[in-house]
């Protein structure tokens, strides 16, 4: 690893993964052959699989699994809440308890286009 990257030690790299730098991985799971570019963070509880590549600028968030052999261009956002609100109904700041986090998969062999945007309810 290199001095700009912010690796969790819970994350679970495959073997052959290439890391570009200002990256920000955390509780996730990369597998083999993975290429992640550079100022991507992928969060908690997210699953990459084989021979995929990440283009910069990405976000993949908790709840996003990713088949294998899959392309994810440019700034693609992914999000895990179909209702997101900063604050609760009584204007206190939400916390993990109170939301569902909602799952997202994308398939073997998909290809996202740069600059696309991913919300569960889709």
């Amino acid at each position: 690893m290199n001095e700009f990257c912010a690796i969790g030690p819970n994350v679970k790299l495959g073997e052959g993964v290439k890391l570009s730098r200002f990256i920000n991985l955390y509780g996730c799971e990369i597998g083999d052959n993975v290429k992640i570019g550079a100022f991507v963070e992928i969060q908690k509880n997210a699953t990459i699989g084989k021979n995929c590549k990440v283009s910069s600028h990405s976000f993949i968030c908790e709840g996003v699994i990713i088949e294998d052999n899959v392309f994810i261009g440019h700034s693609v956002t992914f999000i895990n809440d179909s209702y997101p609100r900063a604050t609760t109904s009584d204007g206190q700041l939400q916390t993990e308890k109170d939301w569902k986090v909602e799952q997202t998969l994308v398939r073997k062999g998909a290809s996202i286009g740069s600059g696309a945007l991913f919300s569960p309810t889709w």
